[in-house]
C-alpha cells in the first residue's frame, strides 16, 4: 500500500532535475517548487530508499555511487513513461525524435543517403544525427541508437546486426605509381600506412602468409580520428589505408583506389550493428521503425 501512496515517478523527476541543474534552487525554479520543498522531497526519498543519493555542501552537490546508479535508472524510467504516453496518444504510431550516433564512414556512405526515404515514410519522426568514430555511452549521451562498426563489447544493450563488410588494404593509383605496389610484407615496410589516433580493438594489419596470420603495425607519418579521413587521405595519395570494403566500394569501382596485397588478405570482416536500449523487449515505436528501416535498406559490400 505504501508504494501506491508514493509518487515514485515524481520523486525521480525531482531528483533528476536536481542532478541535471546542479542545485536545489535551479531545479526548484524549473519545477515551480520552493527549494525547501525540493530538499524535503529528496530527504524523504533517501529515507525511503535507505541510502544517501547526494552529498550536499554549501557550494556543490555530489552524487554518491548509489545516487549515480539511481540517476541512470531514473532517466530510463522517465523516458519510458514519456514514450508510453506519446504512444498511447498516437495509437503507437512512430513519432518523436530519434537520437542517432553513427561512425563517420557508415554515416556518410550508408546512413545519410537513406535519410530522405526514412523521413518520407515516417513524417512524424525527426532525426538527431551525430557522426563520430568515438564509442559513446547511450545513456550518458541520451542517444536512442548507436551504429557501431567492429567487434561488440559485452553489455546490457540490445543489438541488431545490419551486415558485415570485408576489410581491404587500398591505395590511390598515383601513390602506387610513385612508391610501387607492394606484393609482400617485406615490401610493405617501406610504405606509409595511415593509422588511427584513438583507442581501437586492433592497432595492426593482419595478413595470411603460408597459412598463418602475421601482423604489421599501422604506422606512418599521419594518423586520423575517423575512417572517412583515412579514406580521403588514401584517395589523395598520402598512403595505404585498411578499411571496410563498404566504405571504399565507390572509390574502387571508379578507380580512385585499388586494393593491394589481396593474395595475403585474411578475409576478416567488420560487423555493423544497431545498438539500443530495450530491456524486456520494450522498444519505442520511433526507435523500432528506424532500426527496422535500416535492417531492410542497408546494403553492405561484403565480398
Amino acid at each position: 500500500m505504501a508504494r501506491l501512496e508514493t509518487n515514485r515517478s515524481g520523486e525521480m523527476e525531482v531528483f533528476a532535475r536536481v542532478v541535471q541543474y546542479g542545485g536545489l534552487s535551479a531545479a526548484a525554479r524549473t519545477l515551480r517548487m520552493t527549494p525547501s520543498a525540493v530538499s524535503k522531497l529528496l530527504t524523504r526519498l533517501e529515507e525511503r530508499l535507505g541510502a544517501r543519493l547526494i552529498n550536499r555542501s554549501t557550494r556543490k552537490l555530489q552524487l554518491t555511487p548509489e545516487g549515480a546508479a539511481f540517476y541512470d535508472r531514473s532517466l530510463r524510467v522517465l523516458a519510458d513513461i514519456d514514450e508510453a504516453e506519446r504512444e498511447a496518444a498516437a495509437g503507437s504510431s512512430p513519432r518523436g525524435r530519434v537520437r542517432v550516433n553513427s561512425s563517420v564512414p557508415f554515416g556518410v556512405h550508408q546512413l545519410l543517403p537513406l535519410v530522405p526515404d526514412f523521413l518520407a515514410e515516417h513524417p512524424e519522426v525527426t532525426l538527431d544525427l551525430v557522426l563520430t568514430d568515438q564509442v559513446v555511452d547511450l545513456l550518458e549521451e541520451r542517444c536512442d541508437v548507436a551504429l557501431r562498426v567492429g567487434p561488440m563489447r559485452p553489455s546490457q544493450l540490445m543489438a541488431r546486426k545490419l551486415g558485415q563488410s570485408r576489410m581491404a588494404v587500398v591505395a590511390a593509383p598515383a601513390y602506387l605509381a610513385r612508391h610501387g605496389t607492394p606484393t609482400t610484407l617485406e615490401a610493405l615496410e617501406g610504405h606509409n600506412r595511415i593509422g588511427f589516433n584513438f583507442a581501437r580493438s586492433f592497432e595492426e594489419w593482419p595478413f595470411l602468409v603460408d597459412g598463418a596470420i602475421q601482423t604489421v603495425p599501422a604506422c606512418g607519418d599521419v594518423q586520423v580520428g575517423d575512417g572517412e579521413s583515412a579514406r580521403r587521405l588514401a584517395v589523395a595519395g598520402v598512403g595505404l589505408a585498411r578499411l571496410g570494403v563498404f566504405h571504399v566500394a565507390e572509390d574502387l569501382a571508379a578507380g580512385r583506389l585499388q586494393a593491394v596485397l589481396e593474395p595475403l588478405n585474411p578475409g576478416d570482416h567488420e560487423d555493423i550493428h544497431a545498438v539500443f536500449m530495450g530491456q524486456g523487449g520494450h522498444l519505442p515505436a520511433r526507435v523500432r521503425a528506424f532500426v527496422d528501416f535500416l535492417a531492410e535498406r542497408v546494403k553492405l559490400a561484403a565480398a
